[in-house]
Formats: C-alpha cells, structure tokens, sequence
C-alpha cells in the first residue's frame, strides 16, 4: 500500500477532562507508519521480532473506582512521562510511556482500578492485554458512559453510551493469515490521514492493541487500527491486515463522540 503523508503535531489535554477525540486534534498526525495496513494486497514488511516486554494481564483491583455502572473513566497524562509499575507503591518502574506519545498525541489510559492514590490502568504496549499501575498525580481523569463492542462474526461495532445503542455499523475486518485480534483494548488515539478520501478516510483510531501476526509493517509495530475507508464495498467483508475499516460518515460519527480511553471489546 501507498504511504500516506502527513505532519506530526501535539494535540492536548483540557485541564479538567479529557478532550473530545475530535477537539483534540490539533493538526495533522503521521498515520502510514502506525497502523497495521489495511488495504487488500499491501506488502507487509517482514515481522521484525518481539517489539518490546511489558508487565503482563493483571485482574482489576478490589475496590475499583468504576464506581457507577455503565461508566468508564479515562487517563490523560499531565506529566512528560508516565512510569509504569507492576504493583502500587513500588519503588521501581517497568517501563516509562512519553507524553505525548510518538505520534504527537496525548498519551492515555483506561482506568481498571484504584487503590490509594494509584491507579490501575490498561496499557498501550505489547503483549495485548497489558495492565500496570500508575501514580494518581501523573494524570486527569474524566468519566464517560461510552464502550464499543466489535464482533467479527457478523462484522458489526456497536457503539454504547451506558445501556442505549447508539450507533451500529457494518465493518470490514481482518482476512486470514492477518486476522483482527479479539480482546480487551481501548482508543488510545485519534489520527487525522491527510488525505480523508484516502484508504483510512477521514479520521482512524489507533487502539491500545496489536496485530498477532504482524510484529511490525511499512516501519511502524502493527498496532490496531480503527478506520474510514475509500472502498465502502469491502463492508462487511474479511477485508483487511487486521485492523477494523468503516464507512467515512461513521468514523467522523464516532470520532465527533466517544473520548479517548474508551473501552473497546472485540469477540469472534
């Protein structure tokens, strides 16, 4: 598949909450080179390994702050870089994620759990499924309603705020031998392609998950993506290197609504 171009620039936090996925869009973001690729045909690059250790699946903590049902809270760092640990209050971190992040957009978290002044959070690394734990003080938290769920069966994602369905779409999704993994992840960034009626359309998702049989592609390290499309007749179809394709009115719908840090569950 072709590149394509774009500039990198910061996009932020409001002080309070966390912005609107749309809003917190400044400019431009570089796209190609992140996602796994999505068009049918596109030659990937050859895995390249492990792409990096991280502290494995953890159950979410007792007592955990998702305190109403139905709703989510989101992490948006307010420090350079945010250290990870495998347990609270331990002295020594396992890995540090920059802020922004290399894409130039706000790093952020979903919020699993909460334990004096710590926060358990799912993570944006691989293994897919990661969780640690994080200092209170390095970010903002911001409650929403919203989770989406994909099933690749019938190739739907559905979008919830709180128990009302609120937008159903028809999806493209991974073909073998590069199949969309199924898992717990969450929107982990919000990319603007500049061209909208390109292959990823006018906004694509990067999610906090990666592609299981791509270690890496066209440089980037295979991460997830959810995106518009230029070729609405692959809806509904196995389509894809793994990542999640839908028509370009419904990812400006879904980029105009849901935050970062939303819950995405993805079942066969």
């Amino acid at each position: 598949m072709s590149r394509t171009a774009a500039t990198r620039a910061r996009a932020r936090l409001a002080p309070t909450r966390l912005a609107p996925t749309a809003l917190a869009l400044t400019a431009l973001l570089a796209l190609a080179t992140l996602l796994v690729a999505c068009r049918d045909g596109g030659d990937a690059a050859a895995p390249s390994g492990d792409a990096g250790a991280a502290p494995g699946p953890t159950a979410p903590a007792s007592g955990s702050d998702q305190a109403d049902a139905g709703r989510f809270l989101a992490a948006g760092a307010v420090v350079g870089r945010v250290r990870i640990y495998i347990n609270p209050g331990d002295a020594t971190p396992v890995l540090t994620l920059a802020h922004p992040n290399p894409e130039g957009a706000p790093l952020t978290f979903a919020v699993l759990g909460a334990r004096d002044g710590w926060l358990q959070v799912r993570l944006p690394v691989r293994p897919n499924g990661s969780t640690g734990w994080i200092r209170a003080g390095d970010v903002t938290l911001a409650r929403h309603s919203f989770r989406i769920e994909v099933r690749l069966a019938e190739r739907v994602l559905t979008v919830f705020d709180g128990d009302d369905v609120v937008q159903v779409e028809p999806i493209g999704v991974g073909a073998r031998p590069t199949p969309t993994p199924g898992g717990e992840y969450y929107l982990y960034e919000l990319l603007r392609p500049a061209d909208p009626n390109g292959p990823y359309g006018p906004y694509a998702f990067g999610l906090s998950g990666f592609s299981d049989t791509l270690d890496s592609f066209n440089g980037g390290d295979g991460r997830l993506g959810l995106h518009g499309t230029d070729d609405p007749a692959s809806l509904g179809t196995d389509s894809t290197n793994g990542c999640i394709r839908l028509a370009n009115p419904a990812i400006e719908q879904l980029a105009r609504t849901v935050p970062l840090g939303t819950p995405v569950t993805i079942v066969a």
